[in-house]
C-alpha cells in the first residue's frame, strides 16, 4: 500500500467517522439525555483518550505563554460549534443539519476576504451562490414541512463558530502547534463550557444503560479521536487540500445513517440541495489548490526567464 493510497483511505475514514456524530448522539437523546450532558461525556472521554495516547507516544504537553489565550478562545468557539450543532439535532433531521454545517469552508473564504484581504475569485463567488442555492432547496424537510428556523439558525451558528475557529488557528500562534496537542487543549478548554452549563456537575445526567455508555464511548472515540488521527495522517500523506475535499463524505455519512437507521426521508429535492452544497465546497477547496498551482507555475516560469537572461548576458559579456 503506497503513501498516496494510505492518505486517501485515511482521509475517507476521517470524514466518514466524523459523520457518525448523529449515529451515537441521537440514541442518547432517546434515552433522555440533553445535549450538554452528551457533549460533556464526549469531550471528557476524548480528552482522556488523547491524553493517554500522547503519554504513550511521549508527546509533550508543554505550552508557551502566547498559546494559552488563543487556546482558551479556540476551545470556547469549538465547544460552541458542537453545542449548537447538537441542539440543532432536536429541530431537524441530522442529515440535513450535517449538510448545512458543511458550508463552513465557504464562511472561511468570506471571512478571509472581509478581514484578511484574501481575494474572492470567480470560483469562490460561484461556489457561494451554489451553496446558498443548495441551502434554499433544503427549506423543507423530507416530510414536506418547512424546516425549523431555530434549527437553521443553530446550524449556521455552528458553522460560523467553526469557521472562526479555523481562521483563528491559521492566523494565531496556534498554527505551529502539533495537531494532537492542539486538539487535546481545545477539547480540554471546551469542556469547561459544559462544566459551567451543567453547574459544575450538579445538573449532569447519569447515563441510564450499558447501551448508552457504549454510544458515549463510541461518540468520543470514532467522530473525535479516530477522525482527528486519520485527518492528521491523511494531511501528512496527501496534503491538506485532498484531505479537505474528502471531507464531503461527512454529510454523506450523516445522511446515510439518518435515512437507514433513523428513518429520515430523502426526497429528490433534498438530494439535489445536498449535492449542490457538497459541490460548492469542493469547488472552493479545489479552486484554491488550482490557484496555488497556477501561482507556483507562474513563479517557476518567471525564474526560468530570469536564468535564461542571465545566461545570455554571460555569453554576451564573454564575447
Amino acid at each position: 500500500m503506497n503513501d498516496k493510497f494510505k492518505g486517501f483511505l485515511l482521509g475517507a475514514v476521517a470524514a466518514a467517522t466524523y459523520g457518525m456524530n448523529p449515529l451515537f448522539a441521537l440514541p442518547l437523546y432517546q434515552e433522555g439525555l440533553e445535549a450538554d450532558s452528551v457533549l460533556f461525556y464526549r469531550y471528557s472521554m476524548a480528552v482522556a483518550m488523547l491524553g493517554m495516547l500522547m503519554k504513550f507516544q511521549r508527546q509533550s504537553f508543554r505550552l508557551k505563554k502566547n498559546e494559552v489565550l488563543p487556546l482558551i478562545i479556540g476551545g470556547l468557539l469549538f465547544a460552541g460549534s458542537s453545542l449548537t450543532l447538537f441542539l440543532a439535532y432536536r429541530y431537524m433531521d441530522a442529515g440535513i443539519a450535517s449538510t448545512i454545517l458543511f458550508v463552513y469552508p465557504v464562511m472561511v473564504a468570506v471571512i478571509m476576504a472581509m478581514f484578511f484581504r484574501e481575494k474572492l475569485t470567480p470560483v469562490t463567488v460561484g461556489s457561494i451562490v451554489l451553496a446558498l442555492t443548495g441551502i434554499g432547496l433544503l427549506y423543507k424537510g423530507g416530510d414536506g414541512g418547512p424546516l425549523s428556523m431555530t434549527g437553521i439558525i443553530l446550524v449556521m451558528l455552528s458553522a460560523l463558530s467553526y469557521a472562526i475557529y479555523m481562521v483563528g488557528v491559521k492566523q494565531s500562534a496556534l498554527k505551529n502547534l502539533p495537531g494532537m496537542r492542539l486538539t487535546f487543549y481545545i477539547l480540554l478548554f471546551g469542556l469547561a463550557v459544559y462544566v459551567i452549563r451543567l453547574k459544575f456537575g450538579l445538573e449532569l445526567q447519569v447515563i441510564p444503560s450499558w447501551k448508552g455508555w457504549g454510544n458515549v464511548v463510541a461518540l468520543a472515540f470514532l467522530p473525535t479521536v479516530v477522525s482527528l488521527l486519520c485527518t492528521t495522517l491523511a494531511i501528512r500523506y496527501i496534503g491538506a487540500t485532498p484531505a479537505a475535499i474528502l471531507g464531503a463524505l461527512e454529510p454523506v455519512t450523516a445522511v446515510f445513517f439518518g435515512v437507514m437507521v433513523f428513518g429520515e426521508q430523502l426526497t429528490f429535492r433534498l438530494a439535489i440541495g445536498i449535492v449542490m452544497i457538497i459541490i460548492s465546497v469542493s469547488l472552493i477547496i479545489a479552486g484554491k489548490a488550482a490557484a496555488g498551482r497556477l501561482n507556483a507555475a507562474f513563479f517557476r516560469l518567471v525564474e526560468r526567464i530570469r536564468r535564461a537572461r542571465r545566461r545570455r548576458k554571460i555569453k554576451e559579456n564573454g564575447r
